[in-house]
């Protein structure tokens, strides 16, 4: 396989761990953690291993020990994806600066 084919797979897993994403929610809040900016980062290695640097809205929140667990969980579901490892960090603390706009507009911030 050409260095080529393998960053578009890297970047076609990239997409489709965001649509994952997309489809959880904080249970406190109708929009999905994704629009949240609650993810920070998402790393896909060569052996498609996956890791993600997610945040919370406050360290103190409800699900911060099955929120990861239900991320990783979806993640690995996907059939390209060979493991997933979930990293929480509060640096830098989740603001509502970080919310996308279609997140903003729905909460009635904008």
């Amino acid at each position: 396989m050409s260095e080529e084919t393998t960053t578009i797979d890297t970047a076609e897993l990239g997409e489709k761990i965001v649509r994952v994403l997309k489809t959880i929610y904080d249970p406190e809040i109708p929009v999905d953690i994704y629009e949240l900016g609650l993810i920070y980062d998402v790393f896909v290695n060569e052996d498609n291993d996956v890791k993600i640097l997610m945040t919370l809205t406050s360290p103190n929140c409800p699900v911060a020990e099955t929120l990861p667990v239900e991320v990783e969980e979806k993640v690995k579901s996907l059939d390209a994806v060979k493991d997933a490892e979930v990293e929480i960090t509060f640096d830098p603390p989740w603001t509502q600066d970080l919310m996308s706009e279609e997140a903003k507009l729905e909460l009635g911030l904008l």
